[in-house]
């Protein structure tokens, strides 16, 4: 659901969002030193679990919760937080996406399916974690299919105005499309990016939600890539953080927030998230 410069079309960029300017991306910058973050808590959490005795370890979380990456990415890329949210007790599941780079339709059924496919495994409704445009994703399904979904948790995912990113992306989409026209197949269209492909894709990103579904709109001020503007959705409970889109995938501030919000009773309201929340 991004789509190019050349090809925008208006509704994917609604009046009051803009793209981020070109200086904008410096600030994903900040990516390293929230990767040394979570370097560092993942060993200081590594020793505290061999000091900790077994019977006192999390209780496992009863409902599942499926991992979606962002556009470009691909499964790995959540997995440092899949681990540590494993590491607390939840049953976290790939969304066997190795690159979340083709139309944005056919990746929402190959979700649905996953979804019915962890459901019947495990006999409850699924939470979803999604960066970015798996966010999106995240949203539409759960819209659609309430019956598999608890709630959902965002990352960045500017589901108001997709079409408020950073040039650099616009670009990446703009060579998708060259290359499956030139016949590399399974990538973005241009109906993908700016046809009736991207117009459904839009509506179901933004179809109201069943009351029982859960939503958490995590975004950051400091997001060099999208419009944060883009990611507060007025049907979810926003949490800010300081955070560069990219490193959300893995600060351990997001993965706090995250946590938080997988847990029903422990909803994080509409503030900012503070990092001494981290033990």
């Amino acid at each position: 659901m991004i789509v190019t410069q050349r090809t925008v079309a208006a509704f994917l960029t609604p009046e009051g969002f803009a793209q981020p300017s070109v200086a904008a991306v410096l600030r994903e910058g900040s990516v390293v030193a929230e990767a040394g973050r979570y370097a560092v808590h993942a060993f200081s959490a590594r020793g505290a679990r061999r000091r900790t005795p077994y019977g006192s370890r999390p209780v496992r979380v009863s409902e599942p919760v499926l991992m979606v990456p962002g556009f470009l990415a691909g499964d790995s890329s959540l997995g440092p937080m899949s681990r540590t949210l494993r590491q607390q007790g939840f049953r976290t599941y790939r969304a066997d996406i190795r690159a979340n780079v083709g139309c944005t339709l056919a990746a929402a059924a190959q979700l649905e399916e996953r979804l019915e496919e962890i459901t019947q495994r495990r006999g409850s409704r699924v939470r979803i974690v999604g960066h970015s445009l798996g966010g999106m994703l995240a949203r539409g399904v759960a819209a659609r299919r309430p019956d598999l979904v608890a709630g959902i948790v965002t990352l960045g995912s500017p589901m108001l105005a997709p079409g408020a990113h950073h040039a650099s992306l616009a670009r990446s989409v703009d060579l998708l499309v060259r290359l499956n026209r030139a016949g590399l197949r399974n990538l973005m269209t241009e109906d993908c990016v700016a046809g009736n492909c991207a117009q459904e894709s839009f509506a179901q990103a933004r179809a109201e939600l069943r009351d029982d579904v859960d939503f958490t709109a995590i975004y950051s001020r400091r997001d060099g890539i999208v419009d944060w503007r883009a990611c507060v959705d007025p049907a979810a409970h926003a949490v800010e953080v300081r955070s560069s889109h990219v490193g959300m995938a893995f600060d351990p501030v997001v993965i706090a927030a995250v946590s938080a919000a997988l847990r029903p009773a422990v909803v994080p309201s509409a503030v900012e998230v503070d990092r001494g929340e981290i033990a």
